[in-house]
């Protein structure tokens, strides 16, 4: 019986079963590392071959799908699972968006450039708070087009966003966000430092009176990020399921391991942090900068299909339908709440969010696509956002530390990009707008400030102002260029008669899909007589008319 279906007593009831807590799932082999991956040896006999008298494969796991009766240690496991997956992006990535990190720091550079933020006597960058109120206030007004976006039907959107351009995007956020910060902090940090200054707090990373602090790119440095980025291999090769969902926490735990001893951390943070914590106990100014609308709002653009693809991946994953009118209203669902979680993150002083494509493999490898593991990983991140001293152990973490974990996190976005080209069948109109967009994006990676002296006005109109910046934003951010240019090529050229066979090929295979999900899915038949009745109905009336 679904657990939706049971009464109040017999969910009581059902609760003292061990059924309930524990089920059949195969724990050990959740948590058994793989100590020979290669299968190397005589007598070796691959887990798949083995076989029951019913031709169950033994020791197979359990699938649960996503209203399954889920035993509750198997749903708080996974759920920890899930939360460990989400948790190193969190303390890796400020605001859990890979995409609007290069936005956020060329907002930030314009900020100083104009004259908003200060700067300190010997030329360095002053705290500025109120650039993050501005970067605040500005992404929970951009939030709202992408709410409006969840209403428009999934297949306008790929027509609009078509793998072209997003497989793009997403290639050029990873490979961009390596240079800029995964390979900046593993050389020691992201700040002044890295840029090696001869005098003043900023000689040595991350400055002057920090423990064993030494100048960016120092060998000990770069073997402390190389560790941490070792880390995650070993674990990938060797590490059991649960480990491997959790393997960029261990690339950060194993360094951490071996840095304290040797004097890289300060335990300052961590003294200093409140035990108990909750949000809005720092507050910044909200403000609406107009430079970094256009920006942010093609980073929700960028956001929403990243969303949109992870929808998908985990829908087929969970065994769901990844077509049809259900399909529709997920995506419709999860875009909409991934702008409104947008929205309310700004509003809790957190830059904008996205989806963790992360789960995806945690669902794959645990099989476990149930809402009550979702629901305690809910539970644990609340817990661990109200324990303060958990943000003083994230703050705790050498640079180098995070640049090794970083940049396997940033490459593996590239890759993500590069599987979403994969798909794409190449014609002479598709590399054409692959090269238009890749043109101007990798460009820019090569040399960032080629734009930088187009605009020379120097005048006292401000709104003038802002509308230039907002274009030396967008053009000398890779990934928003590429997209821009992208989407107008795309739009532009006219198909070929390869890309409408194409295009007529897909539309036939949406259909059949859509036609098969109306015949052998329950929800699809009954959606499927609702039509048939509501079409006897119309033709009823029709002929009482006549």
């Amino acid at each position: 019986m679904s657990p939706s279906r049971r009464t109040w007593s017999e969910k009581v009831q059902h609760l003292r079963t061990r059924d309930a807590w524990l089920g059949e799932y195969d724990y050990a082999d959740l948590c058994m590392p793989r100590w020979n991956p290669w299968g190397w040896g005589r007598n070796r006999k691959k887990n798949d071959d083995v076989t029951d008298a019913d031709g169950k494969v033994k020791g197979e796991v359990p699938f649960y799908g996503l209203e399954d009766d889920l035993p509750i240690l198997v749903a708080a496991i996974c759920g920890f699972q899930h939360m460990l997956a989400m948790l190193a992006g969190v303390v890796s990535v400020v605001g859990t968006s890979f995409a609007t990190i290069t936005t956020a720091s060329a907002i930030f550079n314009a900020l100083y450039n104009d004259g908003t933020c200060p700067l300190n006597p010997d030329g360095t960058r002053a705290a500025c708070p109120d650039a993050y109120g501005y970067l605040l206030g500005t992404s929970a007004v951009c939030s709202l087009l992408e709410m409006a976006l969840s209403f428009v039907p999934p297949r306008v959107l790929k027509r609009i966003f078509p793998p072209t351009v997003t497989g793009v995007v997403v290639l050029l956020i990873g490979v961009s966000l390596i240079g800029e910060s995964g390979f900046k902090n593993w050389g020691g940090g992201a700040g002044n430092c890295s840029s090696r200054p001869e005098t003043g707090i900023f000689t040595v990373c991350p400055q002057v009176g920090a423990p064993n602090a030494f100048q960016w790119g120092d060998a000990r440095y770069i073997g402390l990020g190389f560790l941490s980025f070792v880390t995650i291999i070993l674990v990938e090769i060797f590490g059991s399921p649960a480990m491997r969902n959790a393997s960029i926490v261990l690339g950060l735990l194993l360094p951490l391991i071996v840095a304290g001893p040797l004097g890289y951390i300060s335990g300052s943070p961590i003294a200093s942090a409140k035990s108990i914590t909750f949000l809005w106990t720092t507050t910044f100014k909200l403000r609406v900068y107009g430079p970094a609308v256009l920006p942010l709002l093609a980073v929700y653009v960028s956001l929403m299909m990243e969303a949109i693809g992870d929808i998908t991946a985990t829908s087929d994953v969970s065994k769901l339908s990844v077509v049809g009118p259900e399909y529709d209203r997920r995506i419709a669902g999860g875009v909409l709440a991934d702008g409104l979680n947008g929205c309310l993150a700004a509003l809790g002083t957190v830059a904008p969010l996205s989806v963790f494509a992360q789960n995806v493999a945690c669902i794959s490898l645990t099989r476990v696509a149930n809402r009550k593991a979702g629901y305690f990983c809910c539970a644990f991140l609340v817990l661990l956002g109200v324990i303060g001293k958990i943000a003083g152990c994230v703050l705790a973490i050498p640079a180098p530390i995070l640049g090794g974990v970083t940049t396997y996190l940033f490459a593996a976005v590239a890759v993500s990009g590069i599987a979403v080209l994969s798909k794409v069948k190449f014609t002479r109109r598709t590399r054409f707008v692959l090269a238009a967009s890749l043109g101007p994006g990798f460009g820019n990676l090569l040399l960032h400030d080629w734009f930088s002296y187009v605009f020379t006005y120097s005048g006292s109109n401000k709104a003038l102002i802002g509308f230039l910046q907002s274009i030396e934003i967008i053009v000398q951010t890779p990934f928003l260029i590429s997209g821009i240019v992208g989407i107008i090529t795309n739009s532009l050229l006219p198909l070929d008669h390869e890309d409408r066979q194409i295009r007529d090929a897909e539309e036939a295979e949406w259909k059949r899909r859509e036609e098969e999900y109306y015949a052998n899915t329950h929800h699809g038949r009954q959606l499927q007589a609702n039509r048939d009745v509501e079409g006897e109905g119309e033709g009823d009336s029709i002929g009482k008319t006549e």
